[in-house]
């Protein structure tokens, strides 16, 4: 199958039929009877979005947003800066086409409309990834075709999730890096988690510094395999990527052994809790 980039622009990845229902005929809407996109990922808005108001106050909105209709008005699916530029801006309308989008398409169109402009942080790129998993039942794989990553970059994204709440502020608020944050998955304990964290931002610790300091790329003294290894091994990387955090198979004696699924907080552990539930009733 082939993959489709983001790097081809936002096109690649939406269907030619979505793409002709998009270019229909704009129509102007009041700005007030139009919501947010209830699925938008980005929670924090930085931008300045000044020049943009300016462009519209003289020109007005060149390009016309994307909504779907609501019983009470209509909810935003693509163009949240130029609509929150025009509100800026003081527009009454703004022109739109109006299409059928079910509640994954406008996940979807938002999630990859933030990443091509990079307006995304890692926790709310994942936050946005759960949902997909959690809401619309999407694996990995799935995930990862609807929006032009791989897959192993949508499983070490979803990972981030399991460290403490203050590693995923500073890591939210651009004080830590992703690549600091995947070295601390690697430390056992949240309070050393969130120590190392504290640190690194304090002392402008490099990503190699923290994997070096949690103990990443040490040289360790080989060890002998058992033929079972590689299957154990199969069977882990499968349940972690159901469950999207650690999962420990351990062989006993006898065909017996034990499968460990580790949580990192009670929120974590609620959202195992309704996945096994959820597969159980299947």
């Amino acid at each position: 199958m082939t993959r489709r980039a983001l790097g081809k622009g936002i096109r690649a990845i939406i269907p030619e039929k979505t793409q002709q229902e998009i270019a229909g005929e704009p129509r102007l809407v009041p700005v007030d009877e139009i919501r947010p996109n209830p699925f938008q990922p980005r929670q924090q808005v930085k931008e300045d979005l000044g020049e943009l108001v300016e462009s519209i106050r003289a020109k007005g909105v060149l390009q016309p947003v994307v909504l779907r209709r609501r019983r009470d008005g209509y909810e935003l699916v693509m163009g949240e800066r130029r609509f929150r530029a025009a509100q800026e801006a003081g527009l009454e309308t703004i022109p739109a086409v109006v299409r059928r989008t079910t509640d994954a398409e406008m996940l979807e169109l938002a999630l990859v409309e933030n990443l091509q402009r990079k307006n995304l942080n890692a926790i709310e790129e994942a936050m946005a990834y759960r949902r997909f998993a959690d809401e619309f039942k999407l694996t990995h794989d799935e995930i990862a075709e609807r929006v032009g990553r791989n897959r192993a970059t949508v499983t070490n994204t979803l990972r981030l999730l399991n460290l403490p709440y203050k590693v995923r502020d500073l890591l939210a608020a651009g004080k830590l890096g992703s690549g600091h944050a995947r070295a601390l998955l690697a430390l056992d304990s949240r309070r050393a988690q969130v120590q190392m964290a504290e640190r690194a931002v304090k002392e402008g610790l490099s990503v190699r510094s923290v994997e070096k300091l949690c103990g990443l790329g040490q040289k360790r003294a080989p060890r002998k395999r058992r033929e079972t290894d590689v299957h154990v091994r199969e069977l882990e990387d499968r349940l972690q990527e159901i469950f999207g955090t650690r999962v420990a198979v351990r062989p006993g004696t006898k065909g017996a052994g034990r499968i460990v699924i580790h949580f990192h907080s009670p929120e974590d552990m609620e959202r195992i809790a309704g996945l096994l539930d959820r597969l159980r009733s299947k």
